[in-house]
C-alpha cells in the first residue's frame, strides 16, 4: 500500500483534521506499543500499519 492511500484511508475514517492527531498521539499494542507515525518511521509497511489501526479501532470490513 502506498502512503498516499494509507493517509487517504486514515482521513476517510477519522476525518481530515483528526487523522494526523490520532496517528501522532494514539499508542497501539497492535503496532508494538507505537503510534502510527512511529511505526511508519521504524519501517513498518503502510498496509501492516493500516491493519493494526483497523484492529485497534474496529474499522468496518468494507473500509479495510
Amino acid at each position: 500500500m502506498r502512503l498516499t492511500i494509507f493517509w487517504e484511508r486514515m482521513a476517510d475514517h477519522f476525518g481530515e483534521a483528526y487523522a494526523d492527531s490520532f496517528a501522532r498521539d494514539h499508542v497501539m499494542s497492535e503496532l508494538g506499543g507505537r503510534t502510527v507515525h512511529q511505526a511508519l518511521a521504524a519501517g513498518w509497511d503502510a498496509k501492516d500499519v493500516w491493519r493494526g489501526v483497523c484492529a485497534a479501532v474496529g474499522v468496518p470490513a468494507e473500509k479495510r
